[in-house]
């Protein structure tokens, strides 16, 4: 059997004297779309940044393609393949939405790859083409997480990581970037979605695991977590 491309065992973290997540043990196939759901406050985001780097592991493993990363920093992370696209968009205002584009490749030096996949990324979202001078801070929300994508995607990443993808956004919007991440497998990049909206999540990803109180309560296929009672009475309102 193939190892996991991310696999996660033992990991807890939080902030400060306030652990979040508890003994958290997952893995994510190599060219796979998983999904992390749950309610607010329940460890998602949290789970997501101790991956990237941006929280310190206290105790667990974090393996990437087999190496340990939970000791290294943020950027080490990044050139190991990981990019982050965070809740909130978190671009850079007074920045462009090309140079918000292009500081996902700060660490690559291949510039004619670099400029493929900017490329690249203007086709999957013609909008920011458009807008490539605009102050990236001023699109619509829609269009931001385009744009937060599209620098996630400009690291060349192996796994992205996207935190609530649909946040604040209409459904004709969901659906857009729901099929731009469906793209963007096709292309070999894996990706594990953080998602409240659990049924855009189930109809993305493959498989899913459920976070209840820093804790992974359920996992196994969308299909199969989708007709449980439990899910259904929790987060689909069924």
């Amino acid at each position: 059997m193939a190892e996991p491309l991310l696999e996660i065992e033992g990991l807890s973290a939080g902030y400060g004297d306030v652990r979040v997540l508890w003994d958290i043990s997952l893995s994510v196939e190599a060219g796979e779309i998983a999904c992390i759901v749950g309610s607010n406050g329940a460890g998602k985001t949290t789970l997501l940044r101790t991956i990237s780097g941006l929280v310190r592991a206290t105790s667990g493993r974090i393996r990437m393609a087999g190496e340990d990363i939970a000791p290294l920093a943020a950027d080490q992370i990044l050139s190991r393949g990981i990019a982050h696209v965070p809740e909130g968009r978190r671009l850079f205002r007074g920045l462009s939405v090309r140079d918000n584009l292009m500081l996902g490749a700060y660490l690559r030096r291949d510039e004619a790859e670099i400029v493929r996949d900017l490329d690249y990324v203007y086709a999957l979202f013609p909008i920011l083409r458009e807008r490539e001078r605009q102050d990236a801070t001023t699109l619509s929300g829609g269009e931001q997480q385009m744009c937060a994508v599209g620098r996630g995607i400009m690291s060349r990443p192996k796994l992205l990581l996207i935190d609530e993808l649909s946040l604040g956004l209409a459904p004709r919007l969901v659906e857009r970037l729901s099929e731009a991440l469906l793209e963007i497998n096709q292309t070999g990049i894996t990706i594990l979605l953080v998602e409240q909206d659990v049924m855009t999540a189930f109809e993305i990803a493959r498989h899913g695991f459920v976070i209840e109180t820093g804790r992974v309560g359920m996992h196994g296929a969308t299909k199969d977590l989708a007709e449980d009672p439990a899910i259904r009475q929790a987060y689909l309102g069924m």
